[in-house]
């Protein structure tokens, strides 16, 4: 027998508002932790991205809360990333509409104004990062003394970040009696922490496996030098299709970025120096379709859901195991498979085997080999060569300065009354320097 949302309690026109975007049955998790939630019940669950964590915990919510006043938002969703938070809201945004309630996503990058203007007209969901929620806190611009359900999205990642700290100073400030959910990949370490420390007599529900699976992927680990690495990484994107490319740094992100551009392929980068219009921009762009490839840092390698995407390079070695599992994790999603591709340098190959054994993969080092890639349906996308900056541009600044110092070098030599071969002044040799007649 099927269960709808409605057995699971969900108000019928919440149920309506999901049949308008065609989801009509729910998923496991979300049969899972309803009911639970729904009760006002604490809930610590264990799922991995792309299981429809943000219906269920984002309908009971949207249920269970009241109208707020200005200024103080009456449930709280804290995220540990820009592009997970504005993804959470866009979510609940529509499905907010139907209680006529209001939903903000508040998160460094932006201008403070439009944040507060918004939260002196009154939000109901305020969906945030730790630090800019901190900071509005910090100059009176809300009060958390209201809010009655706070849910924790990717608990652990916000751990892996730095963000416990602040996430218990913000946890101290809502209401002592609020409905605190969680949700993380993991329950260990410093989420059982958390979960020890904030939430009360917590229903636990595990869904999925423990770790991110690496079985549904084809994992290849390709030996090369460093300058090969543009090359090869193009020509899989154009085999493969959709693809997310890693790289360790932001400056490596701009640099890949322009290098993948030059061999044809058209991209996305996305790092955590771009203000979130761009990021946004960045994102829109891979999501919807127009480019080939998303070049990131591993600010995309948790809690971004794009679908389709066939391949994931290791442009740059991952950190550790763990770091490799959820950057791959961007493919094989939804029951599909997967390629992942390492690029590796011979002093990386000590390192990369260590990954391989922390991960429960064997992958021999070999040579580049396209024939061994698995065949997608690839369609071509041009890079859009009119957006980037001319390197031209450059080039006439520097001649402009060379210029101006070749300038000032004539006229020293003028002063001087050098000739134009630079020899010494005419009427005067090397003995009768310094001596008048």
């Amino acid at each position: 027998m099927t269960t709808s949302f409605t057995d699971l309690g969900i108000d019928p026109g919440l149920t309506r508002a999901l049949e308008e975007q065609g989801i009509t049955e729910p998923f496991e998790v979300q049969r899972e932790a309803i009911p639970d939630s729904m009760l006002g019940n604490d809930i610590c669950c264990r799922a991995p991205t792309g299981s429809g964590k943000t219906l269920a915990f984002g309908l009971p919510l949207i249920s269970r809360t009241p109208r707020a006043d200005p200024e103080f938002p009456t449930s709280l969703i804290l995220s540990p990333t820009r592009e997970l938070a504005e993804q959470i809201c866009q979510v609940l945004t529509p499905l907010a509409a139907a209680f006529d309630l209001e939903v903000l996503a508040i998160y460094g990058g932006v201008p403070y104004g439009r944040q507060r203007k918004a939260l002196s007209r009154g939000v109901d969901i305020v969906v945030a990062c730790p630090g800019r929620l901190l900071d509005l806190l910090d100059h009176g611009a809300l009060s958390l003394e209201d809010v009655g359900a706070v849910v924790l999205d990717e608990a652990d990642r916000m751990a892996d970040m730095g963000f416990m700290e602040p996430v218990c100073d913000i946890l101290d400030r809502c209401a002592p009696n609020r409905q605190t959910v969680l949700f993380s990949a993991t329950l260990d370490d410093e989420v059982g922490e958390l979960i020890d420390n904030y939430l009360h007599e917590p229903v636990t529900i595990e869904v999925g496996p423990k770790e991110v699976s690496m079985d549904s992927m084809e994992h290849f680990f390709w030996v090369m030098k460093n300058s090969m690495k543009p090359g090869i990484t193009s020509e899989a994107i154009r085999k493969c299709g959709r693809t997310v490319v890693f790289c360790r740094t932001r400056l490596g992100v701009d640099r890949v970025g322009d290098q993948l551009v030059e061999e044809g392929i058209s991209v996305a980068t996305l790092h955590g120096g771009l203000d979130q219009r761009k990021r946004d921009r960045a994102m829109s762009k891979f999501v919807e379709g127009r480019c080939m490839a998303l070049v990131a840092t591993d600010v995309a390698a948790r809690g971004i859901d794009v679908e389709g995407i066939n391949c994931v390079i290791h442009y740059d070695p991952p950190e550790n195991g763990k770091a490799y599992k959820h950057r791959s994790g961007r493919t094989a999603r939804a029951g599909s498979s997967g390629t992942v591709i390492s690029l590796v340098q011979n002093p990386q190959k000590k390192m990369c085997s260590r990954i391989q054994k922390d991960v429960g993969i064997f992958a021999k080092f070999t040579p580049p080999d396209f024939n061994y890639l698995p065949k997608y349906d690839v369609v071509y996308i041009p890079p859009d060569r009119s957006s980037k900056p001319r390197k031209p541009k450059r080039d006439a600044k520097r001649a402009r300065f060379h210029s101006k110092s070749n300038r000032r070098q004539d006229d020293r030599r003028s002063k001087r009354g050098a000739n134009p071969r630079g020899g010494r002044p005419s009427g005067r040799s090397r003995h009768s320097r310094g001596k008048r007649r």
